[in-house]
């Protein structure tokens, strides 16, 4: 009779003892929700009541027991610039105009010649006004 009160009651303190995060999350929910780091009072910084590496943990724990852990800050928005370095943007930049001037040359050439030529028969025309 006496093993089986004893089986009970140690049954019963590992049932109770199976989620220890929750004690630990109800002792710590105030400090968790001042912030990750720490937070201003007075005008001054003071850190939290439960070290980084075992609010980790608790964290940790709360997600494998299923549960949410709504303490962590709100997630920024992700970066859509590349970064790199000025000189290869700038290359690269300068060869797609390259490209497009290159597409335009043949033209070019041709209004070049137009206009050499024009102005050497505007020359001619003026020295035979002359003389």
């Amino acid at each position: 009779m006496m093993t089986g009160k004893s089986v009970k009651s140690v049954a019963k303190a590992v049932g109770e003892y199976q989620y220890p995060w929750q004690e630990k999350l109800a002792r710590y929910k105030d400090e968790l929700s001042k912030g990750v780091w720490g937070y201003w009072e007075l005008g001054a910084w003071k850190r939290l009541g439960i070290s980084a590496r075992h609010r980790a943990c608790l964290r940790k724990v709360v997600l494998v027991a299923g549960e949410d852990w709504t303490y962590d800050p709100e997630r920024k928005e992700m970066k859509t610039k590349r970064k790199g370095h000025k000189c290869d943007r700038i290359v690269a930049q300068n060869r797609a105009t390259t490209a497009e001037l290159m597409q335009k040359m043949p033209q070019m050439l041709a209004d070049y010649r137009k206009r050499r030529w024009e102005k050497k028969m505007n020359e001619e025309d003026a020295k035979a006004e002359k003389n």
